[in-house]
């Protein structure tokens, strides 16, 4: 224990990203914590959820507004839609609908910590500058991003609470039911070609084989993030938070094949979202086959993501240096991150 409990609010609490920091919150013995979520949860290991849907500023009232003793809230919620322009309205509301809520009543609120992307560097357009910096030049709107960040910045003015905006690259990490899954969907990609007697092909555009990227543990990414929520240095700042190192998917794709203890096959391109559609009927059967843990091939898909990363024929990667300098020093090899997490999706008994 160090001192004064504090009392965390997670928006998007079963996502990967609110997941992995409830679960690191409650490891450190001073927080309290309570997850948002539409879907709720039960109440263990010390973190309780309220099921509440956050575009819906009645029910966020009713369900938040007694909420007076929190000190942190940590948004990492996030409701897909079709285009970008969108994405902004449900987002941007989601955002307002609880810190409208929450803040005039949580008289001890020290911090909004606001979960971001690359996407601030417009690196889902097309190529960007790169590495990308906290300090690059924003891009033509519409990006909800930006616009959530400006509405904390302005709710702030005169305020004693701070706030902070964590920019991290692709997740990697646990979660079900989520449309940013990359690790669960190269895994399912993974064993469906091995029962298929099919080698692994990268699915990607040509150009994307052997361009660089990089990633952020979902892990780290919760460590970084209680950093930034509770150091005077990263108050009011924004920070890339990646794992510390490069790769190519041509080195890191024969990696993951033998893992999986599967043959590589040259690149083919093709949209995942297209040709797992019609798997669910195969993946019932290897349900029953492998004794798997009973839940739906939709739960599990995030092929369109997978699509989505997998089409970046441009470097993507940003420059980390800047919650370095400021005392973030954690890291974490990629190569070791997937591996940790494929073992993990097979001791959950996800995949076989």
């Amino acid at each position: 224990m160090n001192g004064q409990r504090k009392v965390a609010l997670i928006a998007g609490a079963q996502g990967v990203i609110g997941r992995n920091l409830a679960a690191h919150l409650a490891t450190l013995g001073d927080w309290d914590i309570i997850g948002l979520s539409r879907r709720g949860g039960k109440t263990e290991g010390g973190i309780r959820h309220i099921a509440v849907d956050l575009q819906n500023r009645e029910d966020t009232y009713n369900k938040l507004h007694s909420l007076t003793d929190i000190t942190h809230i940590f948004y990492a919620a996030y409701v897909d839609a079709p285009t970008w322009a969108e994405l902004v309205p449900p987002n941007l509301a989601m955002l307002k609908n609880l810190v409208e809520v929450v803040e005039p009543v949580a008289t001890d609120l020290q911090h909004i910590s606001l979960m971001q992307g690359y996407k601030v560097y417009g690196a889902h357009l097309g190529p960007f500058k790169t590495p990308a910096r906290e300090s690059d030049a924003g891009h033509m709107p519409p990006e909800f991003n930006v616009d959530q960040q400006e509405f904390l910045e302005q709710q702030q003015v005169g305020k004693q609470w701070t706030w902070s905006a964590l920019r991290p690259s692709v997740v990697g990490g646990f979660a079900l039911g989520n449309p940013m899954n990359l690790a669960l969907a190269i895994a399912m990609y993974a064993v469906i070609s091995k029962e298929l007697g099919l080698p692994l092909r990268f699915p990607g555009k040509p150009g994307a084989y052997d361009k660089l990227i990089e990633m952020t543990d979902a892990g780290l990414l919760a460590k970084a993030t209680t950093w930034a929520a509770t150091t005077g240095k990263a108050a009011n700042e924004a920070f890339n938070i990646v794992n510390g190192d490069l790769f190519r998917w041509n080195e890191m794709w024969p990696e993951i094949a033998s893992y999986f203890d599967l043959q590589v096959a040259p690149p083919l391109p093709m949209s995942l979202e297209v040709i797992m559609a019609d798997k669910a009927p195969l993946w019932e059967k290897m349900k029953q086959k492998y004794g798997l843990a009973d839940i739906s091939y939709e739960e599990l898909s995030s092929w369109r993501f997978a699509d989505f990363v997998f089409s970046w024929d441009y470097d993507m990667f940003g420059d980390g240096s800047k919650a370095r300098r400021a005392g973030f020093h954690e890291y974490v090899e990629t190569k070791e991150m997937f591996f940790r997490i494929f073992d993990d999706f097979r001791k959950r008994g996800i995949i076989p």
